[in-house]
């Protein structure tokens, strides 16, 4: 890896050469992977170092970071999950979805791992056992069978002609069995609501152009995001294209509507980070990841864009705004 960024609490910015790990290892050393990039602080890392100032950690005092930027590209997830177990760390955290979770399991299966978020982490073949996780790795599910159901309810409330949804995946984001388990989903959901759905695969930022003309063609007059680090990176690029396409769309994290998404209905992201931090403190006190159970969420945040939504000429129903939980106007 090119950079080896320490970053502070106050937000900036200071080189921990490998060196300096020699002569510090009193302190623990955390290996945290990303999907993004330094320039760009990432609301996970943001997060994260909220729930260690919490419990007392202050980074270069009586902890370190080691982080690594996959950049956007879960290609060098593997890349960065080897550097960090050659320099031994004490834990690893995940903030990259499956693919970085499955990187850091494959790297090693003693150095204890806490992924951020992953989707269904039994079917994707992280754990066998969401209360007691096997081995050396345990973390948080964003996923509950009925979310994509929600998802749907919503857009039909918003667009209630609305008769065709598509729905945006990166293909290689999960495993195929867990793929086939969320297609499913979606088919049962949207037979319940009287909606047809188009699935329109796109791997990563050079694929949204032809996926959204995909779409168009198709005449979709919706569109699901099923949110993936990578899309979430390009959220931005995503907001844009489905203004100028003037789709009514809905996520699962609040960031995509805060950059101007019309709907996200799912748990808090940032959360989920937070209670990481507690995970790791519990690990670097003496717990074993098999004693931390794999925690689901138990509460979900509706936030709706209401700028966006008449900029789209759809009328919010007024019941509809009654119970977000944020109006973003």
């Amino acid at each position: 890896m090119r950079r080896r960024e320490f970053i502070t609490l106050a937000g900036g910015m200071a080189v921990w050469p490998l060196a300096a790990h020699a002569q510090q290892r009193a302190m623990p050393v955390v290996g945290f992977v990303s999907i993004g990039m330094p320039e760009q602080v990432p609301l996970s890392v943001t997060a994260f170092r909220q729930g260690l100032h919490e419990l007392g950690y202050i980074e270069g005092r009586n902890i370190l970071i080691e982080y690594r930027w996959a950049e956007g590209n879960p290609e060098r997830f593997p890349m960065l999950a080897a550097e960090l177990v050659a320099l031994k760390v004490d834990v690893i955290v995940t903030a990259g979805g499956t693919l970085a979770a499955l990187a850091a399991r494959r790297a090693t299966r003693t150095i204890p791992i806490v992924f951020g978020v992953v989707g269904d982490p039994v079917a994707e073949g992280l754990v066998t056992n969401l209360a007691r996780p096997d081995g050396n790795i345990t973390g948080f599910s964003n996923v509950t069978n009925d979310l994509v159901g929600k998802w749907l309810e919503l857009l039909k409330q918003v667009a209630p002609g609305v008769g065709l949804v598509a729905v945006l995946l990166k293909p290689d984001s999960m495993p195929n069995e867990a793929k086939e388990v969320r297609l499913r989903e979606i088919a049962v959901a949207g037979q319940a609501l009287g909606i047809q759905h188009q699935i329109i695969e796109a791997q990563g930022p050079a694929d949204f152009d032809r996926a959204f003309s995909d779409i168009s063609a198709k005449g979709a007059g919706a569109l699901v995001v099923l949110t993936t680090p990578v899309f979430d990176v390009e959220r931005q690029r995503i907001m844009d294209l489905a203004a100028k396409n003037r789709l009514p769309t809905v996520f699962a994290s609040r960031n995509y509507v805060e950059s101007g998404g019309l709907m996200s209905y799912g748990p808090n992201i940032a959360d989920f980070y937070r209670r990481a931090a507690a995970y790791v403190d519990k690990i670097l006190k003496g717990a074993k990841p098999s004693d931390l159970p794999v925690e689901q969420p138990t509460k979900f945040e509706l936030v709706i864009n209401l700028k966006t939504a008449k900029a789209l000429g759809l009328t919010v129903p007024a019941d509809l705004l009654g119970r977000a939980d944020e109006v973003i106007e």
